[in-house]
């Protein structure tokens, strides 16, 4: 697979939909379990803008930043809308734990893989 041609998967991918959630456990096959919720402010989800790059297979997401009540979080996904919506895919990210209310920053990155 050329990296051209991954490149135009993850535009086509991350053409679907931009809206960013946060789990305190992996989302599952249907972006269901864990998504956060509480929080003063409340949690909600972000839209990101995703722009292509250097034609790597890699699509870069401006940075979103949620509101977080206290505790561990370890996965996003990524929606068609801010409620409900369709859900298209979840990656891991580093367990980040938060004491109290917060503000977690992600930017992220949307990547088809050599040999997908």
């Amino acid at each position: 697979m050329t990296d051209a041609f991954r490149e135009a998967v993850a535009l086509a991918g991350t053409g679907q939909g931009g809206w960013l959630s946060l789990h305190t456990a992996d989302p599952g096959t249907a972006g269901t379990v864990g998504e956060v919720t509480g929080g003063t402010p409340a949690y909600a989800r972000k839209q990101t803008t995703w722009t292509g790059g250097a034609a790597d297979g890699s699509v870069v997401g401006s940075e979103v930043a949620f509101d977080v009540p206290a505790g561990t979080f370890t996965h996003i996904a990524c929606w068609t809308a801010a409620t409900g919506g369709t859900f298209l895919w979840s990656q891991p990210i580093s367990g980040i734990t938060f004491p109290g209310q917060g503000v977690l920053k992600i930017t992220p990155t949307a990547m088809v893989p050599q040999g997908a």
